[in-house]
């Protein structure tokens, strides 16, 4: 499967509201990414494509000196396990470096081993936990980190 990454784009939010709500009990709003994408000047967000410029996965931070908090990252339940959330990451990393962010964290569910797989395999390491972090369940969040990237 030959895949791209390109910058978010406000034509990318049909596609990228799908795969929101197809992956999160809580999605985020059209309204959430348009202020992201239109007016926060620390938001970075990148698609991916398919061959057929289909946006398959999405994934974002926000910017803070030299830090990147990454906000979220979903792969379409379609194209799981099939090694995008890896280009997808691996991709944003190198975006990440030419922002000139040096270390990069982010929350993820407790039960969402899947999720933290991919980030132990990309270097991320677990730094603590955020207790009843999601609001939908009360459930954990483990902060993770990696830096020096």
């Amino acid at each position: 499967m030959q895949l791209t990454m390109t910058p978010m784009a406000v034509e990318d939010l049909e596609e990228v509201l799908e795969i929101e709500a197809l992956s999160f009990p809580t999605p985020w709003s059209r309204n959430a990414f348009l202020y992201e994408l239109l007016e926060n000047e620390r938001a970075v967000y990148c698609v991916v494509k398919n061959s057929f410029a289909k946006v398959i996965g999405y994934i974002g931070m926000w910017v803070v000196f030299d830090e990147g908090h990454i906000t979220n990252l979903a792969v379409h339940p379609s194209y799981r396990h099939q090694g995008v959330g890896k280009f997808l990451l691996s991709n944003f990393i190198k975006t990440a470096k030419a922002k000139n962010v040096k270390h990069l964290t982010l929350e993820v569910r407790r039960s969402n081993i899947a999720a933290q797989t991919l980030y132990q395999n990309i270097g991320f390491v677990h730094m603590g936990v955020r207790r009843k972090y999601y609001l939908d369940n009360n459930e954990d969040a483990l902060i993770m980190w990696k830096g020096p990237i």
